[in-house]
């Protein structure tokens, strides 16, 4: 399943509006914070497909029936540029467990972007409802290999990606590939550009963030 957020106008688009506008983006702290409020959004959005017992609540006058999360998800984010949208999410699924995987893109003459993930941390993801948060899908790359880390060492019952932006042609190509995982998209752009970053996109995430390293 591929779902689209943008396609169901919300504040979401003005959201988005504001982490794409080069005038906005000086401020770190704004850009971290509509991150957050992306990925909010996109964990409300998956929550309606998670499951729900009946349970009874004691309110000081009585009790009330509510129904109840029957599993918390584990969200695992890529470093660095997914801690925003990561603790977005948390601040729906505040019981989730957690997760980390570091990827960065690794100089080469070839065309094809080339990605080491060099750091894996996460619980045991045997039956449990995965969540892995990338703000920014752009060939794919750092997904697929961590999707497929994931697939190959445990067998979750659900997987689900939230992005903030995709490039349309790798997302196609990521739904062919691994057609068990449901995508969760804020934005989604046509092309990429010479260096394989979304266009017209919102530029480097993790620097937006936390600042510029060392290329």
């Amino acid at each position: 399943m591929v779902t689209i957020l943008e396609n169901h106008p919300s504040v979401l688009n003005q959201f988005l509006i504001e982490v794409r506008d080069i005038n906005q983006q000086s401020n770190r702290l704004v850009f971290r914070n509509n991150i957050e409020r992306i990925g909010e959004i996109l964990a409300y959005e998956i929550s309606k497909t998670l499951d729900y017992s009946k349970t009874n609540t004691q309110t000081p006058l009585g009790e009330s029936p509510e129904l109840e999360l029957t599993q918390h998800p584990i969200i695992i984010s890529i470093l660095r540029a997914g801690i925003p949208l990561h603790n977005g999410m948390l601040k729906i699924f505040d019981h989730a467990g957690n997760g980390f995987i570091g990827a960065s893109r690794v100089k080469s003459d070839q065309k094809e972007t080339q990605v080491h993930v060099g750091y894996e941390a996460w619980p045991p993801l045997d039956n449990e409802i995965v969540i892995v948060a990338d703000p920014m899908l752009a060939t794919g790359t750092s997904l697929d290999q961590t999707i497929a880390s994931i697939l190959n060492s445990s067998k979750p019952k659900e997987v689900h990606i939230a992005c903030v932006i995709a490039y349309e042609g790798a997302l196609n190509e990521l739904h062919k590939k691994y057609p068990e995982v449901n995508f969760w998209i804020a934005g989604v752009d046509k092309s990429l550009n010479e260096k394989n970053y979304i266009y017209p996109g919102l530029g480097d995430a993790g620097d937006l963030a936390y600042g510029s390293k060392i290329q």
